[in-house]
């Protein structure tokens, strides 16, 4: 081989080694590089897996301890705690909840029949305890005319629950002079009503239960 011809075969040969040397690290770092974004990728897709999904809390969990809220579910949870056995107890009236009205009778030697209705739009509960009702400006209270209290009575619409007061039970003369009474759901009743009764003389009254009968509201004792 002539020298000329040596000298391309050199150059030749040292031109194509160069070219696959540069090939070669052209695709040693695409590969790098295609090797580092899915190692990205992947660090990202367990990140994704690992954290919160979006929209979903954690307040449950810690207070719940199994991704459920601890929390009331609000209605009738405050009636339930008041009956003590899981049934509602409904709203106890007070005495402005109720429309009432009052009616001399004569029997049992003559007593003030008491009716009691809700209000338009009011639903309410008469508890199972004797009426309070006063008389006179020293609040003389009337007695219980029965053994033992009556029923819950549920006053809604045009239901009516009746209470008799007998204003005198003794048989002499004298006693105060008085033209209404004052009657109250209960002692703690904050709004107790004042209702007519007409003249009457009071000494030692007495009070029937809450009925659903006028006819089971007579004070006899």
């Amino acid at each position: 081989m002539s020298g000329n011809r040596r000298k391309a075969f050199l150059v030749s040969a040292a031109l194509v080694g160069g070219a696959l040397l540069m090939t070669t690290a052209c695709q040693n770092s695409d590969a790098a590089t295609d090797a580092g974004a899915a190692q990205d990728s992947s660090s990202t897709a367990s990140a994704g897996k690992t954290g919160t999904p979006a929209g979903s809390s954690t307040a449950d969990t810690s207070q719940g301890g199994n991704g459920k809220s601890s929390g009331a579910t609000g209605k009738g949870t405050a009636e339930e705690a008041g009956s003590g056995n899981g049934k509602p107890v409904g709203q106890t009236c007070g005495a402005n909840d109720i429309a009432w009205s009052t009616k001399s009778e004569s029997q049992a030697g003559g007593y003030i029949l008491i009716t009691a209705k809700a209000k338009p739009g009011i639903t309410c509960y008469l508890p199972a305890v004797l009426p309070t009702v006063a008389f006179g400006s020293d609040g003389t209270k009337a007695g219980p005319a029965e053994q033992a209290v009556g029923k819950q009575i549920k006053l809604s619409g045009n239901t009516a629950a009746y209470a008799g007061v007998n204003p005198k039970t003794t048989k002499e003369n004298g006693g105060k002079e008085l033209d209404s009474i004052i009657v109250a759901v209960g002692n703690d009743d904050p709004n107790p009503a004042s209702l007519p009764v007409g003249t009457i003389t009071v000494d030692r009254p007495i009070v029937t239960n809450w009925h659903t009968s006028p006819k089971d509201a007579v004070p006899v004792k």
